[in-house]
């Protein structure tokens, strides 16, 4: 950034008091229009913007000011995610803006340093956000880490009647049973958000009351085991999110959208597994559209490897990481395994054979949104084959699972 430019602008942590400036430059960075209000279902455009003052208040935001005019900003929001079955703490990346007139001149970019900073100062070992410009995230270190199938099946292609002990009923989205089968899903589905109160509020802030109904699946002894979230309009049943804990319940929820056959022509939705659904029906003739949906960055590399659940290893490697920005992310991080603590131990030299990769690139293996093998095959990663072996077998093969937007 030029000396010239850069004077009298100072980086500082918001307060409270800068609510509006911070609503205001989102508003203007995101264009949010009197239609997006309407559909929201807020009164007007002042009741959005005291809607987003939680956000502000838990979370840790930064920004530039010229003078007292807030120009640039970069959020925070708390969070813990599921990492193949470890609960880590997250920093959810959020309210990212900068006015165009002040664009160009590297104020983004020392927002996300001081925000990566600052979240490996509160042990949040790894980063989640949602891409609006995904190269723009890549030169800053963040990697796709799931995706977001949303499909579209006529009435005639829905799943047959399958015969299941248990029964469907419909509650409000904030049922106490809802809220259990989340928690239970999110305990063993690798990438998912441990959702606090404040967590499923936003979950449905942005989303018109009136289209906001669950329908949970009950075993035959009275459990809940599966969640819908579902709207029907205009002769279309539509599907925000489906979570289930056992393939009875997923039956039991798509014989409930069967039960919609007279009323729907049309069946649309958002999945978030890695999972098309085109194998689930018996006429799998639809479409299908695979969309990355969010992505991640490891915030501290030793930290995260050292908490990391990988399977045992007998031969000791090393990763050699390169990261544009984190400059602690830098360099060797030997790892081998402790026989005695049944656990990684991470040192920074340089054990056995090299690994040698960037922060996306490590990234996107661990968080398994593509497998070792590949990421070698297409000059991600440079490894000798044995060691690639090595990563195939100790990294769990599950792919994240995130359906959250902040």
């Amino acid at each position: 950034m030029k000396d010239a430019f850069a004077e009298g602008l100072t980086i500082r942590q918001l307060k409270e008091t800068d609510i509006d400036q911070y609503n205001e430059l989102l508003s203007y960075v995101f264009q949010v229009t009197g239609a997006d209000i309407e559909e929201s279902g807020y009164a007007n455009k002042r009741e959005m913007i005291q809607s987003k003052r939680p956000i502000l208040v838990l979370s840790t935001v930064f920004g530039w000011f010229d003078q007292e005019k807030l120009i640039s900003q970069i959020a925070i929001y708390p969070c813990e995610v599921n990492i193949h079955g470890t609960i880590y703490k997250m920093g959810g990346i959020t309210g990212v803006g900068t006015y165009p007139e002040y664009a160009r001149h590297g104020l983004m970019r020392e927002l996300v340093s001081v925000a990566l900073r600052n979240m490996r100062e509160n042990q949040q070992w790894i980063s989640y956000l949602y891409p609006y410009n995904i190269p723009y995230y890549r030169d800053k270190g963040w990697e796709i880490m799931s995706d977001k199938l949303s499909f579209r099946i006529r009435d005639t292609q829905l799943p047959k009647f399958v015969e299941v002990p248990g029964n469907v009923e419909r509650h409000e989205v904030t049922h106490s049973d809802v809220i259990a089968v989340y928690e239970q899903f999110s305990r063993i589905n690798h990438g998912a958000l441990q959702r606090s109160a404040f967590h499923w509020e936003e979950y449905w802030r942005e989303d018109n009351p009136a289209e906001r109904t669950a329908a949970v699946y009950y075993d035959k002894e009275g459990q809940a085991k599966g969640v819908l979230f579902y709207w029907v309009a205009e002769e279309v049943f539509h599907v925000k999110e489906m979570f289930y804990l056992n393939q009875e319940a997923r039956n039991g929820l798509w014989n409930f959208i069967g039960a919609h056959f007279s009323m729907v022509y049309w069946i649309e939705g958002d999945s978030y597994k890695n999972e098309p659904i085109a194998f689930f029906l018996d006429d799998s003739q639809i479409k299908e559209t695979i969309s990355p949906y969010y992505m991640a960055r490891i915030v501290d590399v030793e930290e995260f490897l050292k908490d990391f659940p990988f399977e045992s290893f007998k031969k000791p490697f090393h990763f050699v990481v390169t990261d544009p920005v984190a400059e602690w992310n830098q360099g060797v991080f030997g790892l081998k395994w402790n026989e005695v603590e049944e656990r990684v131990e991470v040192v920074r030299e340089a054990i056995g054979e090299a690994v040698v990769l960037d922060i996306q690139t490590l990234t996107c293996l661990l968080m398994n949104y593509r497998r070792a093998a590949y990421l070698y095959q297409v000059e991600r990663i440079a490894t000798d084959r044995q060691t690639l072996r090595i990563l195939e077998e100790i990294i769990p093969d599950t792919a994240a699972y995130f359906s959250d937007y902040f």
